[in-house]
């Protein structure tokens, strides 16, 4: 079986090398893969058409001077799939990539399957439609994903999210986490709060600043109070900056090992929001989520967006479990009291991780590995198209 693979960033690295073994074990017969991303598929037997950080460095302000560049990566990724004509197409999130490819290769008899749904549930609901047009299918990772697609034809699988996938339980998470405070030399009766101001530059620049004037608060309230920062490579050394005059040290910890046995110690979580919200609810931390971005983003925002709610926690439970301090509303006052009713109300606590072990199974807990059903799901869709394929 021949797969051709397509990850254009980190994590769409992680899940296609995941993917990758899983179509190893769950394949009958040799797979071979060709196609384009990083060292972690490499590691599991691709050897990436060109360098994948090539399209990983793409940020907004760098679309317009790298588009000749990218567009002809486009065609010549298109060119080598109608080339070589594998069994079947994977791409894996990436959508400005990967739909780019998939629209070139369309009307060509290949099967197509992409990992990852284009959030059209949150904004510009239209892309449903468009992606239904040269798609063969779709794997998706929440379960309320897939009536937005089958509407327009497209048949799509929920396969369960990654955040589930080989993580240890959360007695094994809080005894890594208490592992960890012995060695930072944090005492285990202290109480610890878990600060995580983003991952981007612009997030720390933003959300750092009210955080310190929230742990000046919390301090106050909570004397014993300690602070673990886990963070990534790419804002550590502005997080030190952002972070060196914080009322309270804190502990930053870079190595990626740490990041959830922090999470599973710490007594309640301070972060900005995005996807770490799944990880918090993963070690069953009870969280204050918290944004700030330009005026103009947050109009633009308010406008194009659906949702009633930004944390996915509130999204899947369809109503405010977890606190979202947003915009105005992110101010020291509000994230302090917060933090304190998380960290000393029983009840509050209580109702947020109840929520959060309900989302975590319904997001694939306690079944087969996302990675597995996903492999299990390309298997039977590359078998089931084959003679349309093969004839087309």
């Amino acid at each position: 079986m021949h797969v051709f693979i397509i990850a254009g960033e980190p994590s769409g690295d992680a899940l296609g090398a995941r993917l990758m073994a899983a179509l190893k074990r769950e394949v009958g017969r040799p797979v071979r893969f060709s196609g384009v991303g990083g060292p972690l598929m490499a590691a599991e037997g691709l050897e990436s058409q060109f360098p994948m950080g090539e399209l990983t460095l793409l940020g907004v302000m760098e679309v317009l001077p790298k588009a000749a560049h990218v567009l002809r990566r486009v065609r010549e990724v298109a060119a080598r799939i109608l080339e070589t004509r594998p069994d079947v197409v994977v791409t894996v999130d990436a959508p400005a990539f990967s739909f780019r490819v998939g629209k070139k290769i369309r009307g060509h008899g290949l099967c197509h399957i992409h990992y990852v749904a284009p959030t059209v549930w949150a904004w510009r609901p239209r892309r449903a439609k468009m992606v239904a047009g040269f798609l063969s299918h779709l794997l998706v990772l929440f379960p309320f994903e897939p009536p937005y697609f089958e509407v327009h034809g497209l048949g799509t699988t929920f396969v369960g999210h990654s955040v589930v996938e080989g993580a240890a339980d959360a007695a094994e998470m809080k005894a890594a986490g208490q592992a960890l405070l012995a060695r930072l030399g944090i005492a285990p009766d202290r109480p610890v709060l878990v600060v995580l101001p983003g991952s981007r530059s612009s997030e720390v620049r933003r959300l750092a600043p009210v955080f310190g004037e929230t742990l000046a608060l919390l301090k106050a309230r909570l004397p014993e109070l300690a602070v673990l920062v886990p963070t990534v490579p790419n804002v550590s050394r502005l997080v030190r900056e952002m972070t060196a005059d914080w009322p309270v040290t804190p502990h930053i910890l870079e190595a990626a090992a740490d990041k959830l046995p922090a999470m599973a110690i710490g007594r309640a979580a301070l972060a900005a929001s995005g996807t770490v919200a799944l990880e918090l609810a993963l070690t069953e931390t009870p969280m204050a989520i918290a944004y700030r971005t330009s005026p103009l983003s947050a109009m633009v925002f308010r406008i194009m967006a659906k949702l009633r709610f930004a944390n996915l926690i509130n999204i899947m439970e369809d109503r405010a479990v977890v606190p979202e301090f947003l915009q105005d509303q992110c101010t020291a006052d509000n994230l302090a009291a917060s933090i304190e009713t998380l960290m000393t109300d029983e009840k509050a606590r209580a109702l947020q991780i109840e929520a959060m072990q309900r989302v975590m199974t319904a997001l694939g807990r306690g079944g087969p590995a996302p990675s597995t059903r996903a492999a299990r799901a390309i298997v039977e869709i590359e078998a089931a198209q084959r003679p349309a394929v093969r004839t087309a």
